[in-house]
């Protein structure tokens, strides 16, 4: 196998897909990919067997759905360029906006407005992904829906939420309720209403149950469809990064540093933007078994270090290590710092082979600068 190599387990991405749909099938509410999530869009094929669309962040997302998914696509920008609105307007179902200035300017030209709310309520305690927080530019909150002209707002199809990070639907419970209370008098004017993404669906701790009720509940009170854009859920724990140990270093101050052909900081940055720690298949925490290392990248990034662990038996140059859960958004936040080559990507399929979808070059990283 190439390292550093993305493996996407199609057994594994379609038992989440089912656990979706079923979703779907019992509440009538349906699912969107969130492609900024994930958007290898060598499974979209796979994907849209299952769900209903796809959600996009811009122009680009949006075209990518529009050419290989297929099915309903929504898309959400914290504001939209004049020039790209009459494409996104042509192949989107939805558009939804961050203010009522966009709305003003841009509503008359697609097939269904939306605007994003701020429900003003955090349920994380992760700063940089908690859009309720304060001054957050994301959302549109009560004091300027109350002083909103009527006519802006009977431009609106449908209003979008987005305040959820890897998270059980207990929070999604609290987040409603207080949508319900904040613009609860708007949704009633209302064809749909998206509850973005965070939703972890798909973890095995996950309370389903809970989220059909909030589902059925708000299509009983308002009589709204509705949506959800989670990303994580599609791809919870179906993919894998592989590396390879380069060199093993004389122990300093105790610490044995390995370095590896992936790096935090070029093929899984949110090890260090969450930061959070990536399980190793193997591997258990540091000290609880006899060898233990800390894995950093070949970057000369000095804080370019993934995070230490514990083997039983010692690790040599040329072995793989295995991190799991690393299709969602590890992916489409690689970059090229360093030049470090982008890890290739394999499907694993159903039959259990392997096939190599994208081995990525000189070129791929050349393309990007000039």
């Amino acid at each position: 196998m190439i390292t550093p190599a993305y493996v996407i387990d199609e057994k594994l991405l379609t038992r989440n897909l089912e656990i979706l749909a079923e979703v779907q099938r019992s509440t009538g509410a349906k699912i969107l990919l969130a492609q900024k999530c994930f958007s290898a869009f060598y499974f979209y094929p796979l994907i849209k067997k299952y769900l209903a669309g796809t959600a996009a962040s811009g122009l680009y997302e949006a075209r990518l759905a529009a050419e290989y998914f297929g099915g309903e696509n929504h898309v959400y920008a914290p504001a939209y360029k004049a020039e790209e609105i009459s494409e996104l307007a042509r192949i989107c179902d939805h558009v939804i906006f961050n203010s009522f200035a966009q709305v003003e300017k841009f509503a008359r030209h697609v097939k269904s407005a939306g605007l994003r709310i701020n429900p003003e309520h955090s349920t994380q305690k992760v700063a940089i992904y908690d859009p309720c927080a304060e001054n957050s530019r994301l959302g549109v909150r009560v004091d300027e829906f109350k002083s909103a002209r009527r006519d802006l707002l009977e431009k609106l199809d449908g209003l979008h939420f987005h305040t959820l990070c890897e998270q059980n639907s207990d929070a999604l419970e609290e987040t409603v309720d207080a949508v319900e209370k904040n613009f609860g008098a708007y949704l009633h004017q209302m064809k749909w209403l998206n509850l973005g993404g965070g939703h972890h669906i798909t973890r095995k701790d996950y309370d389903v149950e809970r989220l059909k009720k909030i589902i059925r509940r708000l299509q009983k009170t308002y009589g709204v469809e509705i949506y959800l854009e989670p990303g994580e859920a599609v791809a919870l724990d179906a993919g894998f990064l592989v590396a390879r140990v380069l060199e093993i270093q004389p122990a300093r101050n105790g610490v044995q540093n390995a370095i590896l052909d992936a790096s935090a900081a070029c093929h899984m940055p949110d090890i260090l933007e969450m930061p959070y720690r990536s399980e190793i298949v193997g591997a258990e925490k540091v000290g609880a078994l006899k060898f233990n290392y800390r894995f950093g990248g070949a970057t000369c990034l000095a804080g370019d270090v993934i995070g230490e662990y514990s083997f039983s038996q010692p690790l040599h140059e040329g072995d793989e290590i295995i991190f799991r859960d690393m299709a969602i958004y590890t992916m489409v936040k690689n970059n090229t710092f360093n030049g470090a080559k982008l890890p290739a990507i394999y499907a694993k399929k159903l039959s259990g082979e392997l096939e190599l979808i994208k081995n990525f070059g000189y070129e791929d990283f050349r393309s990007r600068l000039s």
